[in-house]
C-alpha cells in the first residue's frame, strides 16, 4: 500500500510546509512511509496508530530519533489523542480517515491538539474510487470529499481546500488551518 500511495504521501508532506521548529503529529502512520521526511523536516515528530505492531516497528526503526527526543510513537486513536491541548503545530494523516469511527470526533481532537493557526493535511482516495474495492465494511468506511470538508469545518477549521498536483488526480489532499 505504501508504494501504491507514495505520490499522495509525498504531496501531503509538501503541503505541510515543514519548518525545523515544527512539532508535528502523524495520525495513522502505518508502514511509516512519511516518517523519514517528517523527521528530517520538523523539530519533533510524534506518530499515533491503532496498531501495536506498527508502533513497535517505528520505535525500533527510529530509535535514534527517539533517543535524541526528536520522535515518539504511541498506540492510540484519533478520537482520543493522548496529548495536551495545543501540543502540535501541524498534523498529517494519509489514508487513515477510512478507519476512523467518527470524522467529527477525529477532527475535533486534531483541532484540540493543534496550536492556533496550526495546519492539518488530510490525504485520501474519495468514496467514488474506494467503493470499487472490496473493503471490509466493519472496519472500513469510504469517505466523500464533501463529508471530509463538512467535518473539518464543523470541527472549527478554516480555509479548508482540496489540493491536487493535477486536476485529473483521483486522490484528495485537504489542507486547513485551525
Amino acid at each position: 500500500m505504501n508504494r501504491h500511495n507514495a505520490r499522495m504521501n509525498a504531496f501531503a508532506v509538501q503541503q505541510l510546509r515543514l519548518a525545523p521548529s515544527d512539532r508535528l503529529l502523524e495520525v495513522g502512520f502505518g508502514g511509516g512511509i512519511n516518517l523519514p521526511s517528517l523527521i528530517a523536516g520538523a523539530g519533533f515528530v510524534c506518530g499515533v496508530d491503532l496498531s501495536r505492531d506498527v508502533v513497535q516497528q517505528a520505535k525500533a526503526r527510529f530509535s535514534e530519533s527517539i533517543a535524541a527526543r526528536r520522535a515518539d510513537f504511541l498506540e492510540g486513536s484519533v478520537e482520543a489523542l493522548p496529548f495536551e491541548t495545543g501540543s502540535f503545530d501541524k498534523v498529517c494523516t494519509v489514508n487513515s480517515v477510512y478507519f476512523w469511527k467518527s470524522l467529527h470526533s477525529g477532527f475535533a481532537e486534531i483541532n484540540r491538539v493543534l496550536v492556533p493557526g496550526g495546519r492539518v493535511v488530510v490525504g485520501f482516495l474519495p468514496k467514488e474510487w474506494m467503493d470499487r474495492g472490496n473493503y471490509p465494511s466493519d472496519i472500513f468506511t469510504a469517505r466523500a470529499p464533501a463529508e471530509v470538508i463538512a467535518s473539518l469545518t464543523e470541527a472549527g477549521f478554516k480555509d479548508v481546500r482540496i489540493e491536487r498536483p493535477e486536476p485529473a488526480t483521483r486522490w484528495n489532499v485537504m489542507v486547513a488551518t485551525r
